[in-house]
């Protein structure tokens, strides 16, 4: 596969996108309207990593005063307040004047004396009056602070945007107005769409200075061709592992791999942390990272490159490694790059997410990078991700530790799945034996890829997902079954394919394997045994004799063997098809019920 290639032709999203994203929604808050759905949409995109919480937060209604939603996030001690304007088309209707200096001046009088308060207040609907009285507390009385977001798909002109602005920060406390139009809602939607949602807002980056090392500051280099800003410097150790204190895992939603836990190279990077961390800067490949803005700045006498929307997309695992092991005495550097890269919904291609998943190729080599790792977060991997989370399945498009991905489920109960154990099912069941006992990595190689993950239909993959988690079952203990067990779901397949084509069949089926119904699967394992019992009988007859006959890990690695054993299954040599029809005829009978049921 060539460094950095993905299979999903990728474009800027449109007005359809957004819809369908939408729709989505309504499926699950079905007595909200249309603007209702567009703030919940961008809370979960842009604020909210938990869908509950930006439920909770919206509040819009008769009586609102251009308060859509109200989000208190206590853990970071910021007020979040949204007014939202759905529009038809993108970038389409101007906005007045009045309706987004009105919502800027809502932050003057919420957090202003109690008269201000008071006016704000007066005929305000009780729910929204209750969550502003309680952000008030919190902004006056404990410091928090204050985002304002006037979120719609129209169009803004800058001079009103910087007149907001102005009003906004003569607020008492520190108050951040941001007017996110249409052409940023774009932006917004691609980043969704890569799972990149919600995004780190900015970061402030710490250049290293003193501690017995003298640097020149940072170095920095703009390409005018490209409009590419890059930034080359150190950082400490301590102030690595901040971010990620600060970020968490959103930090590295763009890379293409979890935390990888306890590997050679992190042990490596450990040891050289305890040992010998002078030499730290030496050894490590430092950490990469892309932002939409970048700017050296001075704050609290510290000098800081202040990045927008960041993304580590390499160097997770020095990242990770530095915050889990918090030493004293002496400091380690890390050397750090800094990619800022233009994006415009204007623009066409994917010329941004070409060239981040080209330098993540590129870079990620310490802990080898597999094909299956550059598809990770390929919009279809995240599709599917989205939509088996809905029926409790924890896709783990990426590859990470087993507490990692129990952080990331939460509290939640789900059955998890890797990309790997998808692709396999999809491949035994639909394409030619042999290609999946070559290998799971080769099913993410472009030739196979693309015929693997064709949709995110959830029903596409559980069906054949569960069909091959109930031939395993019916292989243990039986060492040959293993080899015969891809010519086995292949043939397996070809019987329940049409039986659920459609989606009621399909969910019986699935819902019958989770719950391991007796009626349905103990016939189905009867059956399938019928089969391997062929499969095996099929290898002794053509396996040859003698000093020339074929091993049977090296029989069942032949290609077309699935059209061989379908000939000798209808051979009068395959004394196994009574026992398969007439246990299959029961499996069929008990799914019917099942799915009347």
């Amino acid at each position: 596969m060539a460094v950095g290639a993905r299979l999903m032709p990728i474009s800027h999203p449109t007005e359809t996108d957004l819809r369908r994203e939408l729709a989505e929604f309504k499926d699950r808050y079905p007595r909200l309207g249309d603007d209702e759905l567009f703030v919940l949409w961008f809370l979960r995109a842009f604020v909210a990593e938990d869908e509950r919480v930006a439920v909770s937060a919206l509040c819009g209604g008769p009586r609102d005063k251009g308060v859509d939603a109200v989000l208190i996030d206590d853990p970071a001690r910021i007020v979040s307040i949204v007014q939202g304007k759905y529009r038809q088309k993108i970038a389409a209707k101007r906005e007045h004047r009045g309706d987004v200096v009105g919502f800027a001046q809502l932050a003057v009088n919420l957090c202003g004396d109690s008269p201000a308060f008071a006016s704000l207040a007066k005929d305000l609907s009780p729910d929204v009056l209750r969550k502003l009285e309680e952000s008030r507390t919190r902004i006056r009385k404990r410091g928090y602070a204050l985002n304002m977001f006037y979120v719609t798909l129209g169009k803004c002109s800058g001079s009103l945007h910087d007149e907001a602005s102005r009003i906004a920060r003569a607020a008492d406390g520190g108050v951040n107005f941001q007017l996110i139009d249409g052409k940023r809602i774009v932006l917004l939607l691609s980043d969704y769409l890569d799972g990149v949602a919600p995004p780190v807002p900015s970061l402030d980056l710490e250049i290293e200075s003193g501690g017995g090392v003298r640097t020149t500051g940072v170095f920095s280099r703009y390409d005018s061709k490209t409009d590419i800003d890059s930034f080359i410097f150190s950082m400490t150790d301590l102030a690595v592992a901040g971010l990620f204190e600060r970020a968490g895992t959103r930090l590295f939603a763009r890379n293409v791999r979890g935390f990888l836990g306890s590997t050679e190279i992190n042990r490596g990077m450990e040891a050289t942390l305890a040992k010998e961390p002078e030499y730290f800067w030496y050894y490590n490949n430092g950490i990469t990272i892309i932002c939409d803005d970048a700017k050296q700045e001075s704050s609290r006498g510290r000098n800081i490159l202040r990045v927008t929307n960041p993304q580590v997309i390499n160097g997770q695992q020095t990242t990770r490694s530095l915050s889990r092991i918090m030493r004293k005495g002496p400091r380690a550097s890390v050397l750090v790059r800094v990619i800022r890269v233009p994006r415009s919904p204007h623009h066409g291609g994917n010329g941004f997410e070409t060239l981040v998943s080209r330098i993540v190729a590129a870079t990620n080599w310490q802990n080898a990078i597999r094909p299956s790792d550059l598809m990770s977060n390929d919009r279809r991997q995240i599709e599917i991700e989205r939509q088996l989370r809905k029926l409790n399945y924890q896709y783990l498009r990426k590859r990470m530790t087993k507490g990692e991905a129990r952080g990331v489920a939460g509290a939640r109960h789900l059955r998890q799945i890797k990309k790997e154990e998808l692709a396999q099912a999809v491949a035994g069941c639909d394409l030619d034996p042999y290609i999946v006992r070559q290998g799971k990595e080769r099913l993410f190689e472009e030739r196979w890829y693309g015929q693997i993950f064709p949709n995110a239909d959830p029903n596409y993959y559980l069906t054949r997902y569960w069909l091959m988690r109930e031939v395993g079952y019916a292989a243990r203990g039986y060492p040959e079954r293993a080899y015969a067990k891809w010519l086995t779901l292949n043939f397996a397949w070809k019987a329940l394919e049409p039986m659920c084509r459609k989606r009621a069949p399909a969910t019986a089926f699935r819902v019958a394997c989770e719950r391991d119904t007796d009626d349905v699967v103990t016939p189905l394992l009867q059956a399938l045994n019928g089969v391997f019992v062929a499969a095996l009988r099929f290898y002794r007859a053509n396996r040859g004799t003698g000093p020339t006959a074929i091993d049977v890990s090296t029989f069942f690695m032949r290609r077309s063997l699935d059209k061989e054993f379908a000939r000798f299954w209808r051979s009068s040599r395959n004394t196994s098809r009574g026992v398969f029809e007439r246990s299959w005829a029961i499996f069929h009978n008990a799914l019917n019920e099942e799915m009347t049921a």
